[in-house]
């Protein structure tokens, strides 16, 4: 049994993937025998570390403030900082972790690096694709996210990405030494998907038995709804035999409900905002195709809901969807720039019942492979590796 940290960018009750994905794995490592604890970025950088209990979980908030380019950012830091690495020092005494494990890179990754080289405990670094997906491009725009990161990298005892695409943007940009990084895949709860924490759900739009095609996410730019969009417009009107379903929120809504009036199918379309997970798992199901349209997906979560629907899936072909899915056997992988093609593959889906059968049901079968007790022992295998080289290593400096 061992005490693991989980450190992730964000947690409950923020929504997103890598608090779901830093969930079920804490409830996964909690029901193989581990100790584990989340700390995560408090909301106000002026408050101080407060500890909670969710799901079971101690869930621990500290402010984690960066410099930016302002002398109030740097002021805050600079006050605000030292404060942090104190109470995360008393977090430490508290709960005696074995292993910080650091999900998404961000501020808690920068503190997380700090608090390993002050005591010693070892580091492990998972990148979700942070590097290419945040709608600010942090990692492009800040040097000291940039510095921050290569110093985690280079500090991390383990690194692990979602992807060999995420892995292969770490070498070529942050510094990671080329072979030190493992690909360890996301997961899906595959039965019972459970109520969301802290969130009551709403009425999902009824299409009655309106046949439809589904896509869900942040609604920005870098997720594509646009492209998928301007895809289905393309189709031609008699194989158009589904109506569009978006699901989520985001800055770009109001340029796709412009996008849709212009196209001339904005009454084949629905934006029906934010889905609970009960509500996600319900409009999947109930889907004739689901798309992933992104400019660029890591790795694509959604995706894996898909086939847990068995619902037929049409993902982008940019980044890391093609290293699990098999365009043509479990899915279909689309350049989504390629509005002739994204056309064209939801007008064969559509009309071909028995292929989108064959490719749902072999979705299904696929997704057997990305469930969370598998996906947890494989981070368990590499913490188990990272200690006992830190025993190994302590016993050396002994002799």
């Amino acid at each position: 049994m061992s005490r693991i940290v989980l450190l992730p960018s964000a947690y409950w009750p923020s929504v997103g993937g890598v608090e779901e994905l830093t969930r079920h794995l804490a409830l996964s490592l909690v029901s193989a025998g581990d100790s584990v604890e989340v700390w995560t970025c408090g909301p106000d950088d002026r408050a101080g570390a407060t500890v909670e209990i969710r799901d079971g979980l101690v869930v621990r908030r500290f402010p984690f403030p960066l410099p930016a380019t302002n002398f109030q950012a740097i002021s805050r830091t600079a006050t605000i900082g030292p404060r942090t690495i104190q109470e995360l020092r008393r977090a430490v005494a508290a709960f005696r972790p074995d292993l910080l494990h650091v999900q998404c890179f961000g501020p808690n990754g920068a503190y997380a690096t700090a608090l390993a080289r002050l005591t010693g405990i070892p580091l492990v670094v998972t990148l979700q694709g942070e590097t290419v997906m945040d709608d600010t491009d942090l990692f492009d725009v800040s040097r000291v996210m940039q510095r921050s990161l290569r110093a985690g990298l280079h500090t991390a005892a383990a690194v692990t990405a979602c992807s060999s695409f995420t892995m292969d943007d770490s070498i070529a940009r942050f510094g990671l030494e080329p072979g030190r990084g493992i690909v360890i895949p996301n997961a899906v709860v595959l039965e019972g998907v459970e109520a969301e924490p802290d969130s009551t759900p709403g009425p999902l739009t009824s299409l009655g038995d309106t046949p439809y095609v589904l896509a869900l996410g942040r609604v920005v730019e870098k997720k594509g709804f646009d492209l998928l969009l301007a895809g289905y417009a393309a189709m031609d009107p008699a194989e158009r035999t589904a109506d569009l379903v978006i699901g989520g929120s985001g800055a770009a809504m109001e340029d796709l409900e412009a996008q849709a009036e212009e196209s001339g199918v904005a009454d084949r379309i629905h934006f029906v905002g934010r889905l609970t997970r009960e509500q996600v798992a319900t409009a999947m199901a109930g889907a004739t195709v689901f798309v992933m349209p992104s400019r660029l997906e890591p790795f694509g979560i959604v995706a894996l809901e898909g086939w847990r629907a068995e619902t037929a899936v049409v993902a982008t072909s940019r980044g890391g969807a093609p290293e699990f899915i098999r365009d043509g056997t479990d899915g279909f992988l689309v350049d989504p720039f390629d509005t002739a093609a994204v056309a064209r593959v939801l007008a064969t889906l559509l009309n071909d019942a028995p292929l989108r059968q064959k490719v749902a049901a072999a979705g299904r079968a696929r997704v057997e492979e990305f469930t969370w007790p598998i996906v947890t022992e494989q981070y368990r295998t590499l913490y188990r590796s990272v200690l006992d080289g830190r025993s190994a290593r302590q016993r050396r400096k002994a002799g």
